[in-house]
């Protein structure tokens, strides 16, 4: 899924390319898309495109009269863009996008179309569809305290609650998560000060960080290749592999389509943290720790 860094990716690539650019056609191939009917999307069409912002995880093309298009691309789907009218992929495409200067092709990958666009018209309307987290890059720590423990949680499904913290997703919570040298599955409510001061740091630098790492990556390209695995992640997407810090190889805990990862020797004293997948059928032959996983 697109977190924060790759949606940023997307607007900074799509603001000199369709900023102050008239949207002439939106061709809608999937019927899943198109999740609002009023005011319906012709209403958009021969208006230009006044600003691009970000609202969690989702796109807003904001155009004249207070028109709002919200695109959430949701697990897969992806943004491509040709400088001439292109037809909508056969298998994966689910929309075109024709403006004055080009056309933004949208396609999602697999068979599950959850990728949606509504059109709203004026702020109010705009707002409801905010999911309500917080902006790391602007919240204080004590504002990220009160979102992280608004409910009691894993520390991996606190930082990827959109309601409460904006943008994450578990590429980048597991990212954040080693950082902090913090386990997955510790409970939000019973970090120590310390341990707060450490998540809220490395949420921050991780963000941050990894924005930059994907505008240098773009250039004046557009994103193309936007992906949850990058090998200079630390441990998303890397079981199997060592550890770039301590050299412990990195585990992975696999729950219905989910997956995460995290370093035993940097985040839990060494133990090896309960796949459910396979623990019930391992039972007591489940390694507990990095030494019984190596023997």
């Amino acid at each position: 899924m697109p977190e924060l860094p790759e949606i940023v990716a997307y607007i900074d690539a799509l603001q000199p390319r369709i900023g102050d650019e008239v949207l002439e056609d939106a061709r809608i191939r999937s019927f899943s898309l198109l999740r609002t009917f009023d005011p319906p999307i012709e209403s958009a069409f021969g208006k230009r495109l006044l600003e691009l912002r970000r609202l969690g995880k989702r796109i807003v093309f904001g155009f004249e009269d207070d028109l709002f298009m919200v695109l959430h691309l949701m697990v897969a789907g992806r943004l491509h863009w040709h400088e001439e009218k292109k037809a909508i992929p056969a298998k994966v495409g689910l929309a075109a996008f024709d403006y004055s200067s080009g056309t933004l092709l949208l396609t999602e990958a697999g068979t599950k179309r959850r990728a949606s666009l509504h059109v709203v018209s004026g702020e109010a309307a705009l707002a409801e569809l905010d999911p309500g987290g917080i902006e790391l890059t602007t919240a204080t720590v004590d504002e990220f305290a009160s979102a992280l423990q608004a409910e009691r949680h894993t520390l991996k499904r606190a930082l990827t609650d959109a309601r409460h913290i904006s943008g994450i997703g578990g590429a980048f919570a597991d990212e954040i998560l080693h950082r902090a040298r913090l386990s997955p599955l510790q409970m939000n409510t019973n970090l120590s000060e310390d341990e707060l001061a450490r998540l809220f740091s490395a949420s921050v630098s991780t963000l941050e960080e990894w924005i930059e790492i994907r505008r240098g990556d773009v250039g004046d390209g557009f994103p193309e290749k936007v992906t949850a695995f990058d090998p200079m992640m630390a441990v998303h997407g890397k079981y199997g592999e060592s550890c770039p810090v301590c050299g412990t190889t990195v585990q992975r805990i696999v729950y219905s389509s989910r997956e995460t990862n995290y370093c035993p020797g940097c985040q839990t004293d060494g133990r090896i943290l309960a796949d459910r997948s396979l623990s019930r059928l391992l039972k007591d032959d489940w390694p507990k720790t990095i030494e019984e996983l190596e023997e």
